[in-house]
């Protein structure tokens, strides 16, 4: 009963290979912070520019984390940081854009 031996690591959400990644973590941490600072700037009319630069950064390293993750658990916290940074980019798209109507 091999099977008996081995963890069951197949069927969970935050599976890992138990290697360490650090360029992967490092991308999945600056994403999710950028993009919950770009979703929580967004709800305020005024820190458009903020929301409108963090999230565009947000999309870009998610992007690219996206490209190089290996474990689902970095591509679930991707996904997560995505979808924030692309709510507060859009929303201060909305109010502002990135340059505050100075261009355009």
């Amino acid at each position: 009963m091999a099977q008996s031996v081995r963890p069951n690591i197949a069927g969970s959400l935050f599976a890992t290979d138990h290697k360490p990644h650090p360029l992967q973590d490092t991308l999945l941490a600056v994403t999710l912070v950028l993009g919950v600072t770009s979703f929580i700037t967004a709800m305020f009319h005024d820190l458009y520019l903020i929301s409108s630069w963090t999230g565009l950064v947000g999309i870009i390293t998610g992007a690219g984390g996206q490209f190089v993750s290996e474990t689902t658990r970095q591509r679930f916290g991707l996904i997560l940081g995505l979808g924030a940074s692309g709510v507060g980019f859009f929303l201060g798209m909305a109010h502002g854009g990135l340059f505050g109507g100075i261009i355009g």
